[in-house]
C-alpha cells in the first residue's frame, strides 16, 4: 500500500511553518492516541502514521530531502545527494553514521530496578564526643518511596500498563536507508520515557513519580575513637531506588573541633603541664585531669628539663573498632615565677651562689631610687 503524502497526513500545506506543523500534529496525536482509543487498532495505526509524518516534517534536513525526493528519500537506494552536515536519507550527520557502525544506535534505556543514589552529610563533633563516642540525630532531606503507591507511581487499585508505543521495550526502533545500505537505530521511547510502562492513572500523592521528597530524622551512632576524616556508613538511608530498586546509603563525614587543652596523634593523647623549678630539679608528682574527668598522676623525675615528654600507658584514646587504648604523652614545661617575695629572692640568690653562678638582678624602681640617694 502506497504511503500517503506527509503534508496530507498532517493536513497542512507544503509552505506550512514549524509552528503550524507542530499545532497540527498535537491535535491529531490527541485525537488518535491509543490511550484515548483503547482497543482501536485503526486509531493506533493512524497515530503511528501521524507521528512518522511529524518526525520528518519537523526536521529541517529530513523535510528538505522529502520535498526533493518524496518517500524515496527514505527507501533503499532512494537517498538524495547530500553531505554529512545535511544528512543522508534522514540521518542527522556524521555522528549518526558513526553510531550505527560502532554500536551507538544499539544503546538501550535501562528499564529494570535501579539502586538509589548515595547521600553524604558532614557532621561536626566536639573533641570529647569524638574520642568517647556519642549518638546524634540528623534531619536528612531525601527522596523516599511513595507509601501510597508503594513506588509503582499508579493510583491505588491500578497498575502501570505496558507502553502501547514500544510494547514494553522502552525503545523505539527506526529503519532507515542510505547510500551505505539499510540501518536500524534505537532511541528511548518518548511516550514512556524509556521505562516500558505507561501510568494511565497516576498516584495522587507522588503524581506518578513513585517517590516523594521528605526530611527524615536519622540516628547516627558515633563509635569511640573517631577523628576528622572518619566516614560512617548508614545502609539504606540514602535516596529511594528507582522502579523497585533498593535505596542508596548515607555516608556521614566527620570533622572534629579542637580541644582547648588536649590534642591527639592517632590513639595517643597529647597534653602539657607546667611545673615549678624546684619540682623539676628535685622531682615530684603532678595531677592531670583528663577530658572524661579521670585524674591521672604524672611522675616528674628529678632533673627534668623543659620540653621533656612523660608517657603514661593506657590513658590515651580508644582505637576505633577496638578495645585498645593509646598512651597519654605529657610535655613538661618549667614555669618561671613572675613575682617573688624578698624571702624567695634571697633563697634564689643563695642557690645561685651555691651553684657558682653570678646573677645580675633587674632592680625595681624603688631599689634604683635608693641607690641614687645613697
Amino acid at each position: 500500500m502506497a504511503k500517503r503524502d506527509y503534508y496530507e497526513v498532517l493536513g497542512v500545506s507544503r509552505s506550512a511553518d514549524e509552528a503550524e506543523i507542530k499545532k497540527a500534529y498535537r491535535k491529531l496525536a490527541r485525537q488518535y492516541h491509543p490511550d484515548a482509543n483503547p482497543g482501536d487498532a485503526g486509531s493506533a495505526e493512524k497515530f503511528k502514521e501521524v507521528t512518522e509524518a511529524y518526525d520528518v516534517l519537523s526536521d529541517r534536513d529530513k523535510r528538505g530531502n522529502y520535498d526533493r525526493f518524496g518517500h524515496a528519500a527514505f527507501e533503499q537506494g532512494g537517498a538524495g545527494p547530500g553531505d554529512f552536515s545535511s544528512g543522508f536519507g534522514g540521518f542527522q550527520g556524521a555522528e549518526d553514521i558513526f553510531d550505527m557502525f560502532f554500536g551507538g544506535g544499539m544503546r538501550r534505556q535501562r528499564t529494570g530496578p535501579e539502586r538509589g543514589v548515595d547521600l553524604q552529610y558532614e557532621l561536626e563533633l566536639d573533641f570529647v564526643d569524638a574520642v568517647m563516642g556519642t549518638q546524634v540525630e540528623l534531619e536528612i532531606p531525601r527522596t523516599e518511596t511513595c507509601e501510597t503507591c508503594k513506588g509503582s507511581g499508579a493510583k491505588p487499585g491500578t497498575s502501570p500498563e505496558t507502553c502501547p508505543i514500544c510494547q514494553g521495550s522502552g525503545t523505539v526502533t527506526q529503519t532507515q536507508s542510505t547510500m551505505f545500505g539499510r540501518f536500524q537505530t534505537s532511541r528511548p521511547c518518548d511516550h514512556c520515557h524509556g521505562t516500558g510502562k505507561h501510568i494511565k492513572s497516576p498516584c495522587p500523592t507522588c503524581d506518578g513519580e513513585g517517590s516523594v521528597r521528605r526530611r527524615r530524622k536519622v540516628t547516627v551512632k558515633v563509635p569511640a575513637g573517631v577523628d576528622t576524616g572518619t566516614r560512617l556508613r548508614l545502609s539504606g538511608e540514602g535516596e529511594a531506588g528507582v522502579r523497585g530498586g533498593p535505596p542508596g546509603d548515607l555516608f556521614v563525614m566527620l570533622r572534629v573541633r579542637p580541644h582547648a587543652r588536649f590534642r591527639r596523634n592517632g590513639t595517643d593523647l597529647l597534653a602539657e603541664v607546667s611545673v615549678s623549678f624546684p619540682k623539676a630539679a628535685l622531682g615530684g608528682k603532678v595531677e592531670l585531669e583528663l577530658y572524661d574527668g579521670e585524674k591521672v598522676v604524672v611522675t616528674i623525675p628529678a632533673g627534668t628539663q623543659s620540653g621533656t615528654v612523660q608517657r603514661v600507658k593506657g590513658k590515651g584514646i580508644t582505637k576505633l573498632g577496638s578495645v585498645y587504648r593509646g598512651d597519654l604523652l605529657v610535655t613538661i614545661k618549667i614555669e618561671t615565677p613572675r613575682k617573688l617575695s624578698a624571702r624567695e629572692k634571697d633563697a634564689i640568690r643563695k642557690l645561685a651562689e651555691a651553684m657558682g653562678e653570678t646573677v645580675d638582678e633587674d632592680k625595681g624602681f624603688f631599689d634604683k631610687v635608693k641607690d641614687v640617694l645613697k
